[in-house]
């Protein structure tokens, strides 16, 4: 706290921060719907605000494996796809007894027959991947819903790339098999055989 530059160093580090976290809310905008504007800025500057928060925290952990930037970039992605993830949750809550909102099932299918059948997948699949193991679950929800570099996940889990690939790959034999037992394959070579 002594050093005469610590105030310096920490406002440019919330500088490079704050950029970082426009860039991501920007290559996510997608998920975020009709955010925009001041929301926006906000939802940058409140990630930008608890990355630097976190970062000062846990300096002592940096081990210089890699760029300091780098690896300061991994707090502002995981504070931003926390960000997302509530921000989608406020506007799609699930219905109290389940069941998924007719528009999560595909808006752009006309047919009923269709949109039912794509509900009933994404209630098996909900059932499905609460079924797999903790670490696959974290990791499938983190890389494949949320968007996170897996670099950026092994960083965080302090694993490495290839233990989160497997992970990864576990949990979506295990979806694509669980869909397939309950007549929904994934692919044709999917199918349950007797």
């Amino acid at each position: 706290m002594g050093h005469p530059k610590r105030e310096q160093t920490v406002a440019a580090l919330h500088v490079l921060l704050l950029k970082g976290a426009r860039h991501e809310l920007s290559r996510r905008r997608a998920q975020l719907g009709s955010v925009s504007g001041p929301e926006f800025d906000d939802l940058a500057q409140q990630a930008a605000d608890d990355a630097l928060v976190k970062i000062l925290a846990k300096l002592e952990q940096f081990a210089g494996l890699s760029r300091f930037t780098t690896w300061t970039y991994k707090f502002v992605i995981f504070e931003i796809s926390r960000l997302v993830s509530r921000h989608a949750w406020q506007r799609e809550r699930p219905l109290a007894d389940g069941s998924v909102p007719e528009r999560a099932a595909d808006s752009s299918t006309a047919d009923p027959a269709q949109r039912v059948e794509r509900r009933e997948q994404l209630a098996l699949l909900a059932t499905a991947v609460d079924q797999l193991t903790a670490r696959q679950r974290e990791v499938f929800v983190a890389v494949a819903l949320n968007d996170v570099p897996i670099d950026v996940l092994a960083l965080e889990l302090g694993s490495n790339r290839n233990a989160i690939y497997k992970n990864l790959f576990d949990a979506r034999r295990g979806l694509r098999k669980s869909m397939a037992a309950d007549g929904h394959p994934v692919f044709p070579e999917d199918r349950v055989r007797d």
